[in-house]
């Protein structure tokens, strides 16, 4: 088999490796973590969607003092545009949750979520991250004019040809194909139609990507080793991007609950709802989904749901309570492992590739 682990990605990316790290909003994607994948030669990714802009320019010059490998940072690209319309009835939903945690009971007042993806990209420029990623569309034409002219690497996540295509349209450098095994937020661009997201296996989506753009093809969803490396490969793509795998890494910053739930999953374990954010995204089910579906109360639209559930998920935290987190992951769930670092995953995946390669 004529296939190297050195491909077009690595020498875009100026990386030793084909493997990013997924862009893990909300605390599993550390400072940490992101230096650690980076400097096993990797791409580490900083989650820095929900953050405050100043507080991802700390994390920026955090991770720089931790690597002088290239790294990039994942935001949503979408503006925070809020919809209160249902919140009352939302919110009556979400109080019987609440009073599981003595939690202040909230009333029909409209939710209110800040906006701060232009001053999050703008954070971006003035730090000269090499790499900038997106989930759910692209950057708008100004900013990617902007990141451009600063020598700023763009990657877009999308999840059908039809979204490759605008991707590269845009002007991205590489693209994620996220199959629908792939833990976390759908990276679909509009939800109008299909509130969960396009969901094509990653099987079939990766090669459809491949034959249509012109630009590096990223595989991700299910992808857990270097097995799922090398049929990445296999399929056309350049390199592979794991975010699941590493949800349990000595730096990753999820939640001890979270982890033990994880490790004691399967690959029947996990569902896509749209019940914590308004967004489809998959997770482990728990109380919290399995309630909220039996209300039959529609969620409000991201990201006004997101807002409104994060006090009960903070509760939930503080409580080592993961009935009522969001618990994202993808379906390798079996293939976790505990108290591996990420510079041993990234390792051990490489090694597992390079093996199953020599065999051929």
């Amino acid at each position: 088999m004529n296939m190297k682990l050195d491909t077009e990605l690595c020498r875009i990316f100026n990386i030793r490796y084909p493997i990013f790290l997924a862009g893990m909003a909300g605390g599993p994607g550390t400072v940490s973590l992101t230096a650690a994948v980076s400097n096993a030669g990797g791409l580490g990714t900083l989650g820095a969607a929900y953050m405050e802009p100043e507080a991802i320019r700390s994390a920026i010059r955090d991770i720089r003092k931790l690597t002088n490998a290239p790294f990039g940072v994942n935001l949503f690209a979408i503006q925070a545009t809020d919809d209160n319309r249902r919140t009352e009835e939302v919110q009556r939903e979400l109080n019987d949750m609440r009073n599981k945690f003595g939690l202040p009971l909230v009333a029909g007042e409209a939710v209110r979520t800040p906006d701060h993806f232009e001053q999050q990209f703008t954070v971006v420029l003035e730090e000269k991250v090499p790499v900038v990623s997106t989930a759910f569309g692209v950057l708008p034409a100004h900013m990617t004019e902007q990141a451009k002219a600063a020598g700023i690497r763009i990657v877009t996540m999308v999840t059908t040809v039809n979204e490759a295509l605008l991707a590269e349209q845009a002007g991205c450098d590489a693209i994620v194909a996220q199959g629908s095994e792939a833990g976390g937020h759908r990276g679909t661009f509009d939800i109008s139609n299909r509130p969960m997201g396009a969901n094509i296996g990653t099987m079939a989506l990766v090669p459809q990507i491949v034959d249509r753009v012109h630009v590096p093809v990223i595989a991700a969803g299910g992808i857990m080793d270097g097995r799922g490396l090398v049929a990445a490969l296999a399929l056309g793509a350049q390199g592979v991007q794991m975010g699941t795998r590493f949800l349990t890494a000595v730096e990753s910053g999820a939640h001890i609950s979270y982890r033990q739930k994880l490790l004691a999953s399967t690959e029947e374990s996990t569902v896509i709802t749209n019940v914590f954010s308004g967004r489809p995204a998959r997770g482990v089910t728990n109380e919290f989904i399995e309630t909220w579906e039996k209300s039959r109360v529609e969620p409000l639209p991201f990201p006004t749901q997101n807002t409104a559930t994060r006090d009960i998920r903070n509760a939930a935290a503080k409580q080592n309570n993961p009935d009522y987190m969001s618990l994202w992951a993808g379906q390798g769930l079996r293939m976790l492992t505990s108290g591996q670092s990420a510079e041993s995953i990234v390792q051990e995946t490489i090694i597992q590739a390079q093996t199953i390669l020599l065999r051929q």
